[in-house]
């Protein structure tokens, strides 16, 4: 490796060392096709690198990513990505050792702006057919108890008074679409790549409520005419800090937003894309009309895992996932939870078994290369519950089947937001909605009700008895007593209903 980093510009390729693979392709040789709204890590290690990877092969030239944001803080990853060239260095991290490649498949990052004035633009170009997203679980304004889209957000009650001028993503996707209505343009896809059950159904549903509020017919032609394809993605990719970059740096390259990120990538795409799309199961994806099953098998079994780690481990002050499925009491904890509850609510997909998954999710998660922080992953439980976790606790509880682990899951959650470890030290606020969970934290120290009577996250689940009880007494258990004595005693249960 080079003594010196190279900054990393389209013009510097051939300066970078030799070990490090770059694009094979010029920015020249690019045109857009794809506008991507939410430009972080995991979008740049995952769909960016699958595009890449047909265009190493001389394909999809004409698909290139230009990026967008609706968020403030957009701003600052733009300024990033434009000062070198929107090109993003890969670092993949496994156990056996350390790789980095250079992805050069986005040529432009659109300028933010509180009317998304360029974005509505962008998207309202004919060469644009595809429009993707990562928004977070969070982002789509639904209600988090019951899943419905949530027309009184002060932002969709904007968006649907000021349609021209949307604060939202999706409020620019509908002016960008009526734009193209009144053109004669055609439509494009709206595909998320978000970790939600039925991301494209919510997707589309999160579209046509707000277009009805505003536009009726414009609504109509969206149902019509435009598609929104159900997928799951998966890769496990940290938060990028100081470490990342000075890792970036020590493989010789200057990087300011360098990604790190598992040596593994699943992506299953329902194909329904009205206006063409890349080929890009030639590179790994999966074209399938059985996205549900897989997506179920990912986020019940790596989504709500990463949940059944993250409270206990912060609670314990476990840095990261790793390092968590390194301790005796936390990791059994997973292995027990996802074994008899977790499991036997998954179906097959072809080619593996729920039980294989777990394993291969044991293992990925156990990964110390992959420094993903207790933090990160705990981070919006007010989402990641509902969407995740409380799915298969329903199910549970309808099957008669155990739920004991799962209601202790809750309990560390609620725990865990109060706002202290178990050595006194400080949790940081680490939610959008925390200022809410965390006054409820503390009055359930006292009555545990009082924390299942938040209905946005768990609707009538409170007036289950099974769960409601045996969260009392976990949560009471984990004040009087502490979070290992709460484990240890999880772990001496039997599987009992």
């Amino acid at each position: 490796m080079s003594n010196t980093a190279v900054p990393l510009r389209r013009a510097t390729l051939g300066e970078l060392p030799r070990e490090v693979a770059t694009p094979r392709y010029a920015a020249t040789d690019l045109s857009p096709g794809i506008v991507h709204i939410g430009v972080g890590n995991f979008h740049r290690a995952h769909q960016a690198w699958y595009l890449h990877r047909l265009m190493q092969q001389g394909a999809a030239m004409d698909w290139a990513i230009i990026g967008a944001g609706v968020r403030p803080g957009d701003a600052a990853m733009r300024e990033r990505l434009l000062a070198q060239d929107c090109l993003t260095t890969l670092i993949e991290l496994s156990p056996e050792g350390t790789s980095a490649e250079i992805c050069g498949s986005m040529i432009g990052f659109l300028p933010v702006a509180p009317d998304n004035a360029a974005l509505i633009a962008q998207m309202a170009d004919p060469a644009t057919r595809i429009v993707s997203l990562t928004v977070t679980e969070g982002g789509y304004f639904t209600d988090p108890g019951t899943g419905a889209f949530d027309p009184a957000h002060a932002d969709i009650v904007f968006d649907a008074a000021h349609p021209d001028t949307p604060r939202t993503a999706f409020g620019a996707i509908i002016a960008a679409l009526a734009l193209r209505r009144a053109a004669g343009t055609g439509p494009f896809t709206v595909q998320s790549c978000d970790n939600l059950r039925g991301n494209g159904d919510i997707t589309r549903d999160t579209v046509l409520s707000l277009a009805r509020l505003s536009a009726p017919d414009l609504a109509a032609w969206i149902e019509t005419h435009c598609t929104f394809p159900n997928s799951m993605v998966d890769c496990i990719v940290p938060a990028t800090g100081p470490a990342e970059i000075a890792r970036a740096r020590a493989l010789g390259i200057e990087d300011a937003a360098p990604v790190t990120h598992e040596n593994f990538r699943q992506w299953v795409i329902e194909d329904a894309f009205c206006a063409g799309r890349p080929d890009w199961d030639r590179v790994g994806a999966t074209f399938t009309d059985r996205v549900h099953d897989y997506e179920s098998m990912k986020i019940r079994i790596l989504n709500a895992g990463h949940q059944v780690l993250a409270n206990a481990g912060e609670l314990l002050g476990r840095e990261t996932i790793a390092d968590c499925m390194a301790d005796p009491d936390i990791g059994a904890f997973w292995r027990k939870v996802q074994r008899e509850e977790i499991v036997p609510h998954v179906a097959a997909v072809p080619g593996m078994t729920p039980q294989d998954y777990a394993a291969l999710i044991e293992t990925r998660f156990a990964n110390p290369a992959i420094r993903d922080t207790t933090r990160r992953v705990a981070f919006d439980g007010a989402s990641r519950h509902p969407g995740f976790v409380l799915p298969v606790l329903r199910d549970a509880l309808a099957a008669g089947a155990p739920v004991d682990g799962l209601c202790l899951v809750e309990a560390l959650w609620a725990r865990m937001c109060a706002g202290t470890r178990e050595d006194g030290s400080e949790i940081a606020p680490n939610d959008p909605a925390w200022d809410t969970l965390h006054a409820a934290a503390l009055a359930a120290r006292q009555s545990p009700a009082v924390w299942l009577a938040q209905r946005g996250t768990y609707g009538d689940l409170a007036q289950e008895p099974r769960f409601a009880e045996r969260f009392s007494q976990w949560l009471r258990l984990i004040w009087d007593e502490g979070t290992l004595a709460a484990l240890r005693a999880y772990a001496a249960t039997d599987p009992a209903p």
